[in-house]
């Protein structure tokens, strides 16, 4: 891996995670901190309806420090949390940029369908995780958070024979539907797929640090 360390300007790069309850969304959250963490100073939000499990989860794996985890807990659909009343999210974001000043944020959406999608004024980039035991149909359904999604991830393709899932077929109708924005299968909890997530992670930062630097230019 190169160890080149990559400098920020100005904002962190605030990355929505969204997708259907069970597709591996805390997974591939927990994932990222640890590709991630030595190089890039990260700090999480996560949604859950009623509870704090998905950020209970990550603390228990010690993926990152407890105080750069903050749980939201939405009490309504997660979709208003993140897309329409974005208030809870964003005071979360903003409190752990105030404390840590962080290059990343995770946001992890609660269950979401295939209608999900971030607020712009929340997000920066939005990465939608489905899994082949949701359908190898689904890819094709679209929906905004499948064909919209900067980043779409499908997860649990070690699954894929045990659900009777075709992985080419869902590949193939990701790239019909997603207009040439990228794909990545994976299989989170075992590794594969997640150093392209992490890389694609990476260059955005970098995008988004060059965006924000001062131009040289008078």
């Amino acid at each position: 891996m190169d160890a080149t360390p990559l400098h920020r300007h100005g904002r962190a790069l605030r990355v929505g995670i969204g997708g259907p309850v069970g597709s591996g969304k805390t997974a591939l959250v927990a994932a990222l901190c640890r590709a991630l963490g030595e190089e890039l100073s990260l700090a999480v939000v996560t949604n859950d309806i009623y509870t704090t499990e998905d950020a209970d989860f990550l603390r228990g794996q010690a993926v990152l420090p407890d105080d750069r985890v903050v749980a939201v807990r939405t009490g309504c659909c997660p979709h208003t949390a993140i897309r329409d009343d974005i208030t809870a999210n964003l005071d979360a974001v903003e409190d752990l940029v105030e404390r840590h000043d962080p290059e990343l944020v995770l946001v992890e959406s609660g269950g979401d369908n295939l209608t999900a999608t971030f607020s712009y004024g929340l997000v920066d980039r939005q990465i939608f995780v489905l899994d082949t035991a949701g359908g190898d149909d689904v890819p094709r359904k679209g929906g905004p958070g499948v064909a919209g999604a900067d980043l779409l991830v499908v997860n649990k393709v070690d699954l894929a024979a045990l659900v009777g899932a075709d992985v080419d077929r869902m590949a193939a109708d990701a790239a019909r539907v997603r207009e040439g924005r990228p794909t990545v299968l994976a299989s989170v909890r075992t590794g594969p797929g997640v150093a392209e997530v992490a890389a694609w992670v990476r260059a955005e930062i970098a995008a988004h640090a060059d965006r924000a630097a001062p131009s040289d230019v008078a």
